[in-house]
């Protein structure tokens, strides 16, 4: 830092090769060296972001946490995801040094900041939080186990409204064993997870710390993995958090977290902040983070037993799926027939009469309303709709209108008409539907193009992806539960296929993913980890490439959690610049009776924005105003 100009990388590689103790040590020698505050010439020298990263990396950790906390409460607003990041995953200790720095460098007590920023169930929870008082014997009471199940199940799913004091009470202090078990056994009395309960009975802030708690006790790495791909998803990056975090962890579980990183998103945690950020600021971050392991194999195994240990959470969870759109009570279709002519009567067009018709009734009492409109007034609805709308708008409303195989086989033609063909989308509609319901599109299409569907798309498509649309389209996959002896045998072949040469190994997983059903996939991935110490995930992107990758990983999402396939596909399709109107509306007219309202919880818990908000910003006019209709609501 002498002279003009300051040696950046020098500074860099010195801090961040350093462990925290010894940048202490370095402080403390550089001012009986030089008669100087070391962090106060680093302020001077360096700039923005990496000033902010350099100088933060300075602090201790319990230092550092509180500055963090003072941050998050002083001024105007507060900055509650701060609070719940630091607090849900602190231990008894850190949080009694994170409190005594707070009081020394503060000279206030971080409690009474806390409670004075912060309202209802979140205040008391954070308060609990505060204390450090969570029980870290590791012995565990079986007898209290069941019991605490049972007291978390009849404050929440078994009664009207939720008893929050009982979930604070239980999750802010038992230990981390415990709750270990306590989670396996409300999930055989509740038939889904304690996170789907959470969501489903708390909401805002509330929830978002409660669910951070609950994936800190399930695995801490898991939890800071999921907040650093959320600090740099999208446009623009979160970069106190990606800075808090990257500090924090480097010495304790930098390592795991980069695996958990790798087992749940597209790519290294290393290339992220490779594309996300610059200068000496993403030196430094790439220091900090270690390696890069897109270039890495295996798990490491505290990491492979998460992966497996997620398969059985999936495979053991019942999901109650929940719609945003059903039937209107007192419907009468001759009313709604005359309403519908008189929006269209005349000059001008009464869109708002339209949509609020439209979009308020269930599929079958639109189609009700079609043909009464044909009875009544010998006009064909559909016809007067497509004259009467324009652009989106008729393109959404005309969707509402058709029947559920009327629609996807439209998709389908739109998806494999003119010079392109949309990839993307055939792979969506061929594995989200039922076999019921491919049939029925099957007929649909044959009906309306003359042609059948399994034509088309051998007409469309070439190689492996095109048998594999051509497997999926027969709606012939197996249901019912999953054979385990079975399940093993079909791991174990795919296990060994992964030796074999690309198309080989490429034909083994369509037998399989192409055929079984859901809850025996669900069995063979589990098995899957056991045998190769690896997630099917990761062998379909790093081994495969192009619509034969993209067919199997969207197989093996939906077979996971299909909301959260859903809700990556509304994300992509309204990211950036431009939105797929087609995706968009293809994905909340087909869903909308079925689980939109699963796809927007998955949605916020991924995106950290709402649904409705992303669909708020993204679109305007008339066509907004019915998407948002079928979204349903704020979350």
């Amino acid at each position: 830092m002498k002279g003009i100009g300051s040696d950046k990388e020098a500074i860099l590689d010195l801090v961040t090769s350093r462990s925290n103790a010894q940048r202490q040590e370095t402080i403390a020698a550089y001012k009986s060296n030089f008669g100087q505050d070391l962090v106060e010439d680093l302020k001077y020298e360096l700039t923005g972001k990496f000033e902010r990263l350099i100088v933060s990396l300075m602090r201790t950790p319990a230092y550092h946490d509180a500055k963090e906390i003072h941050d998050a409460v002083k001024g105007a607003g507060t900055h509650e995801r701060c609070l719940i990041e630091v607090l849900a995953s602190r231990n008894n200790k850190q949080i009694h040094e994170m409190v005594a720095a707070y009081k020394d460098a503060y000279g206030r007590d971080m409690e009474e900041d806390i409670v004075m920023d912060t309202s209802g169930h979140f205040k008391k929870m954070l308060v609990v939080l505060l204390q450090g008082t969570r029980d870290e014997s590791g012995v565990v009471d079986a007898d209290l186990v069941e019991q605490d199940a049972q007291d978390l199940f009849a404050a929440g799913e078994e009664q009207w409204g939720t008893d929050e004091s009982k979930f604070i009470m239980i999750l802010g202090n038992r230990s981390m064993t415990h709750l270990h078990m306590v989670f396996d056994e409300y999930e055989k009395i509740a038939e889904k997870s304690i996170e789907d309960s959470i969501k489903s009975e708390l909401s805002g802030d509330f929830e978002r710390l409660m669910l951070a708690v609950v994936q800190c006790i399930r695995s801490v790495p898991m939890f800071f993995a999921g907040r650093l791909y959320k600090s740099m998803k999208g446009l623009g990056t979160a970069d106190n958090t990606l800075i808090r975090i990257m500090i924090s962890r480097s010495e304790l579980d930098m390592l795991d977290i980069r695996e958990f990183f790798r087992l749940r998103y597209e790519k290294s945690l290393y290339n992220m902040i490779m594309d996300d950020t610059s200068g000496d600021y993403k030196r430094t971050l790439l220091n900090l983070c270690g390696g890069d392991d897109d270039l890495a194999g295996e798990f490491f195994p505290e990491a492979a037993q998460m992966a497996y240990k997620m398969w059985e959470l999936s495979s053991m969870t019942k999901v109650q799926l929940r719609p945003t759109i059903g039937p209107t009570n007192n419907f009468d279709p001759a009313a709604d027939a005359q309403a519908l002519r008189k929006a269209m009567k005349g000059f001008g067009t009464d869109e708002d009469a339209i949509i609020d018709i439209v979009a308020q009734r269930s599929n079958a009492q639109r189609q009700e309303i079609r043909q009464t409109f044909k009875s009544l007034l010998g006009r064909d609805l559909m016809k007067d709709l497509k004259s009467e709308l324009s652009k989106n708008l008729e393109r959404l409303i005309i969707a509402l209108m058709l029947t559920p195989a009327e629609f996807d086989a439209k998709m389908m033609r739109k998806a494999m008409e003119g010079a392109g063909t949309d990839e993307h989308a055939l792979i969506e509609i061929l594995v989200t539907r039922s076999n019921e319901e491919i049939h029925a599109m099957n007929a649909a299409y044959r009906d309306a193009y003359k042609k059948s569907l399994e034509d088309a798309i051998q007409s469309d498509t070439s190689g492996l992806f095109c048998r594999i649309l051509v497997s999926l389209v027969q709606g012939a996959r197996e249901e019912g539960s999953a054979d385990m002896e079975r399940a093993n045998t079909d791991a174990q072949e795919l296990a060994d296929a992964c030796n074999a040469d690309s198309d080989d190994m490429e034909i083994k997983f369509m037998s399989v993913l192409c055929t079984r059903s859901f809850p025996h996939l669900r069995k063979v991935f589990q098995e899957f980890v056991r045998y190769t110490n690896k997630d099917i995930e990761q062998i379909i992107k790093k081994e495969m490439s192009g619509d034969v990758k993209n067919s199997f990983y969207a197989i093996v999402r939906s077979v996971k959690n299909q909301p959260s396939y859903l809700a990556d596909r509304l994300y992509k399709a309204m990211k950036g610049l431009g939105t797929d109107d087609r995706a968009l509306i293809r994905i909340l007219v087909s869903r909308s009776e079925i689980d939109l309202f699963n796809i927007r919880k998955e949605f916020k818990e991924t995106q950290d924005t709402s649904l409705h908000e992303f669909i708020k910003g993204d679109t305007s006019g008339d066509y907004r105003k019915t998407l948002l209709m079928l979204c349903g609501g704020e979350d």
